[in-house]
């Protein structure tokens, strides 16, 4: 059987004098698939994916990457994978053209410059100093550095960060071309609708675990349902958990800011119901609003914190 990309066991990373930002952390990535990490700042997204690209030593843990190690394999596992870091600093007084070519000098084999340029829509700024790119633009160069080495293994840490639309679908399909060619990619990211769209799996972290792991879809279906209604009272009596769970065709509820959250899988139901209640209570609506469960959904459901806080 073809070893995973990536498989990491109890891995422990200890910052002194005593911060804990991966703790026992479980992961097996299969090749060719695109596997996202999720979770709020602070969880240990970023330092996994530091341990598993080499840039640091766990402090405990056994991981394995392409079959090999960093502790015996680096020069190797350095020629087969590609990165980008949150930021990524290129200088300023040489061209996309000389910047992509620098970096394909530093892999044994690799792409052709220009087609890695036109990979990620710079042909027009081939000739452009990095300092007069435009922040999307940038990102894209930094995405090209990663791609020129023909990765096996691409790690994409928040690459769409601050982007505009137009930059972040553009950057979307270079991964779903990736995708396409078997390659595999780890991307970390903020954005549900990026993670969902791109990701056959994702793996929610929350201090420094795994705290569920499936496709978006199956994690969805498992820990919210199909609808999420949403609403803030008006000034009135108070409101009971659980006689808003016991309203026809919920799910479950939690407090979402002011208000509360209801999840259901059957709207139809759910709405008339909440709304004959709040009635018969005498409580008004200042706000309702119902939407398709996502990510951000399950999250909020096993943490009670939202993925950006």
């Amino acid at each position: 059987m073809t070893a995973p990309a990536i498989r990491c066991r109890g891995l422990v990373k200890r910052y002194p004098p005593d911060v804990l930002a991966v703790d026992g952390l479980d992961l097996e990535v299969a090749r060719g698939e695109c596997f996202g990490l999720l979770g709020p700042n602070g969880a240990g997204k970023t330092t996994t994916v530091e341990v598993l690209e080499g840039l640091l030593d766990p402090t405990a843990g056994d991981v394995e990457v392409l079959g090999r190690r960093w502790g015996t394999d680096a020069a190797a596992l350095r020629a087969r994978i590609g990165l980008t870091l949150q930021e990524t600093h290129l200088p300023d007084r040489l061209t996309v053209r000389e910047v992509v070519r620098m970096f394909r000098s530093l892999y044994p084999a690799g792409r052709h410059e220009d087609e890695v340029i036109r990979l990620v829509a710079l042909e027009e700024k081939r000739d452009a100093w990095t300092e007069r790119l435009s922040g999307g633009q940038r990102q894209r160069l930094a995405v090209a550095t990663a791609l020129v080495g023909d990765p096996e293994l691409l790690f994409l840490d928040e690459p769409t960060t601050g982007l505009d639309p137009q930059s972040r679908r553009q950057l979307w399909d270079v991964v779903t071309g990736l995708k396409r060619q078997g390659r595999t990619v780890v991307l970390t990211t903020h954005y549900m609708d990026e993670a969902e769209r791109l990701c056959d799996r994702v793996a929610i972290v929350d201090h420094g675990r795994v705290i569920a792991l499936g496709t978006p879809a199956a994690l969805v279906a498992a820990h919210v349902g199909e609808e999420v209604v949403e609403f803030t009272p008006g000034p009135g009596p108070g409101l009971d958990d659980a006689a808003l769970a016991a309203l026809p065709g919920v799910r479950g509820v939690r407090r979402a800011g002011e208000g509360f959250a209801l999840v259901t899988e059957q709207l139809h139901l759910a709405v008339p119901a909440l709304l004959a209640a709040l009635d018969a209570r005498g409580v008004t609506l200042a706000a309702l609003s119902t939407h398709r469960a996502t990510l951000e959904d399950v999250f909020m459901a096993l943490t009670g914190r939202r993925l950006r806080d």
